[in-house]
């Protein structure tokens, strides 16, 4: 009952006209950005945290994420009819969704990926208003040692399960705490390498940092670039799919969801590993394998299925922890900052109206990018063919503004072309940025509880190791570590022999 509640109070809030409003704006900016190859959510969200400024907390949140689980449920859309992944995660659908789409099947796999992502999409919800609550309970209990033992394994998660070398990754989110730490010390009020820039004392603003990182580097790289337009050999004769296509479907589709819904809680893993681990047991489950990469739709229900299903389940340890599992969440905590709310287990106690209706807006986003999707396929491949040289000059001049809009300083705008040039040198020496800006946004929180964990203690480091939970933590991090490191050293051993 305590649920329906809940639930009930939160489509309250989410159906008032203007957070609807918010809804359908983040839905469609997502759908655009999933669509065009090149762009994805970090870029567009890290653009417009400055501008959220201005928007009241709730309907500030509900864009925000309707942009992320929006470019989720359209970036398929490009890997279907163009072989083009308009998301990273959507990789996966090019193997049978491109292969269905020159056979004149590109209708079916548009339609049963779009089933896909809002079945996935809802179950997604439901686990969040399911577990959210009690995972924040049982966050109540814990004290300084333990958030910093979690601060510690969100950074060595996502840095130990990219796709990246660890040692690059892990150099990354340290870069990043360090980033972190300057500005005025909370404890003694002395400035902290600062450098005599006054305009540093209250720390380095990450959204300057955050658009320098992803959407200037990401306009330099590509100015850099030769640009290549693809054309379409797809074949659209229709969206309804055959029988076989739905019976074929369900089970991946399941599957697919719980796949997702799992990994997706778990900071460093969420859709791209999700989809690709989908995809891996459906084709192992598959009574002829063989059919898979030439248009088997169980390829594009599974994989499509657990990215969206992990796209929402990400929202977990951020709204109940604090702790963000990837970088758009990072994000999306300092969005939280930016309104004043300090996300972790008492959101949903001092804002319900925010944490019950973002939950509620997930359902009626996916909703919306149901309908709004598929009619629109015709304008999303029409978009496909806007030159980037006419997007480029309106991210900067927006990404100014909204830098500046945040403290009316020029400063933050130097700053952010400052670390576009880093960002440029980082991304040529294959240096992920997204664990910098993890790090950049948990290390004051891992300072503040390290340091008063020492407090606590006495100068004792071992209060670390002496709590239960802490100490559950750190050994699962270090389980982590060793388990994904191992095969690679293992490899390295036989090279040298």
């Amino acid at each position: 009952m305590e649920l329906i509640k809940n639930l009930t109070y939160g489509f309250s809030v989410a159906t008032t006209s203007h957070n609807l409003m918010y809804c359908l704006i983040g839905a469609l900016l997502g759908t655009v950005v999933g669509v065009l190859p090149g762009m994805n959510p970090v870029i567009v969200i890290s653009m417009l945290l400055a501008l959220t400024f201005k928007i009241p907390a709730v309907g500030a949140l509900i864009m925000l994420a309707g942009i992320y689980y929006g470019s989720h449920h359209s970036g398929a859309t490009t890997a279907i009819m163009l072989n083009m992944p308009g998301e990273p995660s959507s990789l996966v659908v090019c193997l049978d969704g491109h292969p269905m789409a020159r056979q004149g099947r590109a209708g079916p796999a548009l339609c049963i990926s779009a089933l896909a992502s809002f079945f996935a999409g809802s179950c997604a919800v439901l686990l969040i208003a399911l577990f959210a609550p009690p995972i924040a309970q049982a966050a109540l209990q814990f004290q300084a040692p333990e958030y910093t033992a979690v601060v510690v394994l969100a950074l060595v998660g996502s840095s130990a399960l990219s796709d990246k070398s660890l040692f690059s990754t892990l150099g990354m989110a340290a870069l990043g705490v360090l980033i972190g730490t300057i500005g005025t010390d909370v404890n003694t009020g002395v400035m902290r390498f600062t450098f005599g820039f006054d305009q540093l004392d209250q720390g380095v603003d990450f959204v300057a940092v955050a658009v320098g990182l992803f959407a200037f580097t990401e306009i330099s790289i590509r100015l850099g670039s030769p640009q290549v337009h693809g054309y379409i050999e797809a074949k659209f004769k229709g969206l309804v799919p055959k029988l076989s296509d739905l019976r074929s479907s369900w089970k991946p589709i399941l599957r697919g969801t719980a796949i997702g819904g799992i990994f997706g809680i778990m900071p460093g893993t969420g859709p791209l590993i999700s989809s690709f681990a989908s995809y891996a047991v459906e084709r192992k489950l598959a009574a002829d394998p063989s059919r898979f990469g030439n248009g088997a739709i169980e390829g594009v229900a599974g994989p499509e299925a657990a990215d969206n299903a992990a796209a929402l389940t990400h929202f977990i340890p951020m709204l109940t922890l604090g702790i963000p599992a990837g970088a758009t969440m990072a994000l999306l905590l300092g969005a939280m900052l930016i309104q004043g709310i300090q996300p972790g287990p008492e959101v949903m106690t001092s804002h319900p109206d925010l944490f019950w209706g973002l939950i509620a807006s997930m359902w009626l986003g996916n909703l919306m990018l149901l309908v709004i999707n598929l009619p629109l396929v015709g304008i999303w491949i029409k978009l496909l063919q806007t030159p980037y040289r006419f997007l480029y000059p309106m991210i900067l001049v927006f990404s100014c503004i909204g830098i500046y809009g945040i403290r009316n300083e020029s400063f933050d705008i130097i700053l952010a072309v400052i670390t576009a040039a880093g960002g440029y040198v980082l991304r040529r020496l294959d240096c992920p940025p997204a664990p910098l800006i993890l790090g950049l946004i948990l290390g004051p929180i891992l300072e503040e509880n390290f340091r008063r964990s020492l407090l606590i203690s006495r100068g004792d480091p071992t209060i670390f190791v002496m709590r239960p939970i802490s100490l559950g933590i750190i050994i699962l991090t270090i389980v982590l570590v060793v388990v994904l490191t191992l095969p690679a050293l293992r490899r390295k051993t036989v090279k040298s022999s």
